[in-house]
């Protein structure tokens, strides 16, 4: 099997492993449990042998797959590795394991519903690291507010509704005008070069004068934002912390707010280079805040996971 193919096969692990819970017809927790961990720790064994073929040495993608999806639009779903996300993917297999087992006896109700949104979670984070195309990853980034809506809805504490609609609005908004940045972005290079695409590798050679640049990035720095999350748009994450079983905060502390940062680094600063250079005294301070103001409030929590969404917000401002 080619590194390319197992690639693939790492992506499309969890999605198969959630068709076959919901598939299976009766409501087995011991039979749930152990084939979710045996597929989560089977996934991390590919990721670890991809990364071990991994040559760092090397620019670029490795292990790249592209294929057409709707070409009319210019859509290909094309995934691959490289210096933005291998150690993201690999964090995000470590941690799958993990995630599965400390449910084990935390979660007794609907338990094949559950490692379902697990398995499908997973999907969406893998994929929303893998993606080199701006549709392929919207795509992801959207479908991963599902299963965490519903992970904190529907097994999350006492106040888990408002926390979970708290975090859909704000996630939401934030990709609404995302979604619309990247359609205005695609318009703009099909308009100045004529190539229709949603590659990241076609959207860098844009050229947009710097007033457009300044409102696509502001879009995309604004969803980016709250995914982080920064000060001030971090309201949502204590709550979501606290409310969420303690898989979901795994979850969103061990992967999601990565997601944010990562957004930044591979899509916002590159297709945006002029507008970032304005933007960067003002988002160094918002990160300032985020370390400064995460901190005192992480320091008169007590509750543990308030401290750790707190302590959260003050690290991803590092970052």
């Amino acid at each position: 099997m080619s590194d390319a193919l197992l690639l693939n096969v790492v992506l499309f692990l969890p999605l198969l492993g959630a068709a076959a819970l919901l598939l299976s017809p009766a409501e087995r927790h011991g039979f749930t449990r152990g084939m979710t961990l045996g597929v989560m720790l089977l996934q991390f064994a590919l990721c670890a042998w991809l990364y071990l073929r991994f040559d760092s040495s090397v620019a670029g993608l490795q292990f790249e797959t592209r294929l057409p999806w709707i070409e009319s639009w210019g859509v290909h779903y094309q995934i691959g590795l490289d210096g933005y996300n291998i150690l993201l993917v690999m964090l995000t297999a470590f941690l799958a394991p993990l995630v599965t087992a400390s449910a084990f006896s935390a979660i007794t109700k609907d338990v094949k519903l559950f490692y379902a949104m697990v398995f499908l979670i997973q999907f969406a984070m893998m994929g929303a690291f893998l993606a080199q195309d701006l549709f392929l990853f919207y795509v992801f980034w959207e479908t991963m507010l599902i299963p965490l809506f519903l992970m904190i809805g529907i097994w999350g504490g006492e106040r888990r509704i408002y926390a979970t609609i708290k975090f859909f609005l704000y996630t939401a908004f934030g990709s609404i005008l995302m979604l619309a940045a990247v359609i205005y972005l695609v318009v703009s290079l099909q308009n100045t070069s004529g190539v229709t695409s949603f590659a990241f590798s076609d959207l860098v050679k844009a050229r947009l004068p710097l007033n457009v640049q300044g409102w696509l990035l502001a879009a995309f720095t604004l969803s980016f934002a709250i995914k982080v999350p920064m000060v001030p748009l971090h309201t949502w994450l204590p709550d979501a912390h606290v409310e969420a079983p303690t898989a979901g905060s795994v979850i969103l502390a061990g992967v999601l707010l990565k997601m944010g940062t990562y957004g930044f680094m591979k899509l916002g600063f590159p297709l945006f280079p002029d507008a970032t250079q304005l933007f960067t005294p003002w988002l160094m301070t918002l990160a300032v805040v985020s370390i400064v103001y995460g901190a005192c409030l992480a320091l008169v929590q007590d509750d543990i996971k308030k401290i750790i969404a707190y302590s959260s917000i003050s690290h991803l401002g590092y970052v």
